[in-house]
C-alpha cells in the first residue's frame, strides 16, 4: 500500500516538504490513513489524521471542524467509506487554495493494483482535451445499443478534467481519470439504460439493466429488477426532489481501471460513461441534494455538437494525439 500512497503524494498532489497534509477518514477506512501519513512524513510534510463519524449518506457534509480544517490545509486526502466529494466542504476547501484527493470506498487493493498503476501524466492531455470539448459544447447526445438516448445542454458550463493530478484550488478523484460536465438544469431529457454498474447502495455490478426516464432535467421513472428497486426506494426515502436531478455526464479515461463494482475504479474504466444524479455544485451546477449517485453505461456513442468523441465505447480520433 505504501507504494500507492507515495504515488498519491508525489505524483497526484506533488506535496512538498513543510506542507500540511490533512487525512480525513472514518472508522471503516481509518487503516488507510497510516500509509498515507507515512508517505507524507517521508517527504517532510506535516501529516494530521482527522477521524470523523462515517456519513449516513453520500454527499452529506462533514462536521464543521473537519470542513474548517480542510479549508486550512495545503493538501487534503479523504479515504472515507461514504462520499464527501459533492459537498460544500470540498468546494470551500479548493476555493481556499487546497489541493484535494477524494478516495471514497478505497480498498487496500486499490493502493496496490488496477487504476493506481496508470500513467496519470501521460493520460492527462486526453482528459483535458475532452473537458475542453465539453466546455465549448452546447448540444450533447448520448446513445447506447442497450437503449440509452439522452440529450443534454452544456451551454456555458465548464468542463472538468479529473486527471488525478491537482494544482492549488483543485480536487480530483483517484484512480478514476475522467472528464465531465454538469448540464444546464432542466435540460436533460430522454432515457438512461445503466448496464455496467451503480457503485452505491451495495448495488455494484448490474445483473440486469436499470432503465431511467428523464424529463425536464429530472428522473421521472426507474424500472428494472431488484437492483433498480434498491435505487428507486433509496431516492424516494431521501424525501428530497433534487436527488432526481441529472447532475453530470462523465467519461472514464483510465486504461488500467477495471469494472469491479467499486465506484472509483468503475467510473474510471476507459470508455465507460456515467450519469450522475443529485448534487451538482462541485461540478459547475447549482443543485445541492441529499445525495449524489452515478449510473454507469457500456458501449456509449457520445456526440457533442455533431462531433463524435466516443463511438461504441471507444475513443475516436478527436481525442487521440
Amino acid at each position: 500500500m505504501l507504494h500507492g500512497a507515495r504515488k498519491l503524494l508525489t505524483v497526484c498532489t506533488r506535496t512538498g516538504a513543510d506542507e500540511s497534509v490533512l487525512i480525513v477518514t472514518d472508522p471503516q477506512l481509518q487503516d488507510l490513513a497510516e500509509p498515507l501519513a507515512l508517505a507524507a512524513t517521508e517527504i517532510g510534510a506535516e501529516a494530521t489524521v482527522c477521524l470523523m463519524p462515517a456519513r449516513t449518506a453520500h454527499g452529506q457534509e462533514p462536521p464543521a471542524p473537519v470542513a474548517a480544517a480542510m479549508a486550512a490545509t495545503d493538501v487534503f486526502l479523504a479515504p472515507v467509506s461514504v462520499s464527501i466529494t459533492h459537498t460544500r466542504a470540498v468546494k470551500k476547501a479548493v476555493q481556499a487554495g487546497a489541493r484535494g484527493l477524494v478516495l471514497t470506498g478505497f480498498t487496500h487493493d486499490m493502493l496496490v493494483a488496477g487504476g493506481i498503476e496508470a500513467d496519470f501524466e501521460a493520460q492527462a492531455p486526453v482528459c483535458r482535451r475532452l473537458a475542453a470539448i465539453f466546455e465549448a459544447g452546447e448540444k450533447v447526445h448520448l446513445t447506447t445499443p442497450a437503449g440509452t438516448d439522452l440529450r443534454l445542454d452544456a451551454t456555458g458550463r465548464r468542463g472538468n478534467a479529473l486527471t488525478c493530478i491537482v494544482e492549488a484550488g483543485q480536487f480530483s478523484t483517484v484512480p478514476t481519470i475522467e472528464a465531465n460536465f454538469s448540464p444546464m438544469e432542466g435540460s436533460a431529457r430522454g432515457v438512461i439504460v445503466a448496464d455496467a454498474s451503480i457503485p452505491y447502495l451495495d448495488i455494484g455490478l448490474l445483473d440486469e439493466p436499470v432503465r431511467v426516464q428523464v424529463q425536464d432535467g429530472f428522473i421521472t421513472e426507474i424500472d428494472g429488477g431488484a437492483q433498480a428497486s434498491v435505487l428507486r426506494k433509496d431516492l424516494a426515502g431521501q424525501r428530497d426532489p433534487f436527488v432526481y436531478n441529472v447532475a453530470e455526464l462523465g467519461v472514464g479515461l483510465n486504461p488500467q481501471a477495471r469494472l469491479c463494482g467499486l465506484m472509483l475504479e468503475d467510473e474510471g474504466v476507459l470508455g465507460v460513461v456515467h450519469i450522475g444524479i443529485g448534487t451538482s455544485i462541485t461540478l459547475g451546477g447549482s443543485i445541492k441534494a441529499k445525495v449524489h449517485y452515478d449510473l454507469l453505461i457500456h458501449g456509449a456513442t457520445l456526440d457533442v455538437d455533431g462531433q463524435i468523441v466516443l463511438r461504441d465505447g471507444e475513443m475516436t480520433s478527436v481525442l487521440l494525439p
